[in-house]
């Protein structure tokens, strides 16, 4: 795995900085992005002072043309592009009574474009060099509803989709494997787009005495997938607490 390179979505909190954290120790070179330009900054030091290799660029995941500029980025920077981790993601669950349009385009935009424009934007110089990951994050709620998540789940499902499907179209020879991961509940900033708070209410009372996934742990589950062989494709993992029931 040494010297190869990843591209982390989301990469400024949560999931994606830990992930980032991760590989670098692991002897890859990251490509940062996010949209917190000071966030990336800071997670660019730490990453070079604990010996390992950084840059990033502020990305806005919803735009393709910014998406199409981070892939041209990287490969100027490391001259490949071996990974993508379409981690970017938002989750501000409401009941579909409540109508909350704005939030139900922020998460289509973020939650599925996102990924469709980070794999399209991939994609090219994964198929000239005749090898690939693409990894994207789903979640649970990929793969069951619960009242207040129906649209969050409704991306989340499509990201499965659309990943299972871009495994079956990747033309054999061309060495391009695909990983969906699905955490439960994990403690990152995604609860802070909810903005109904009888729904943050009932979160913080069902998990009040679970010990809830870290980053870590999410960020230890996708480098287990990228160290298989090449012959080997992890194509899904799920990754609960220990006491998380649903």
């Amino acid at each position: 795995m040494t010297k190869k390179v990843a591209i982390i979505t989301g990469a400024s909190s949560g999931i994606g900085q830990s992930t980032a954290l991760e590989l670098s120790k692991q002897g890859f070179r990251v490509m940062l992005a996010a949209r917190r330009e000071d966030r990336l900054k800071q997670l660019q030091s730490e990453v070079i002072e604990n010996g390992g290799e950084a840059a990033y660029y502020v990305t806005d995941v919803t735009s393709y043309a910014e998406m199409e500029a981070l892939a041209k980025a990287t490969v100027e920077q490391f001259g490949q592009i071996d990974i993508l981790i379409n981690n970017a993601g938002v989750m501000p669950l409401s009941f579909l009574s409540s109508r909350k349009v704005d939030e139900w385009d922020l998460m289509v935009d973020v939650n599925i474009k996102g990924v469709l424009y980070g794999i399209g934007a991939v994609l090219p110089y994964m198929e000239e060099q005749k090898s690939g990951h693409i990894i994207n994050i789903s979640s649970v709620a990929g793969h069951k509803v619960m009242p207040s998540s129906s649209v969050y789940s409704g991306t989340k499902f499509a990201v499965r989709a659309i990943t299972e499907g871009l495994r079956q179209e990747v033309k054999a020879g061309q060495n391009i494997r695909t990983t969906i991961i699905c955490p439960g509940a994990v403690a990152t900033e995604l609860t802070h787009t909810i903005t109904d708070e009888n729904i943050i209410k009932d979160l913080q009372e069902r998990y009040k005495d679970a010990q809830t996934l870290q980053g870590e742990d999410i960020a230890k589950a996708i480098v287990y997938a990228i160290s298989q062989p090449d012959h080997v494709d992890v194509n899904e993992i799920i990754v609960r607490p220990t006491s998380q029931v649903l």
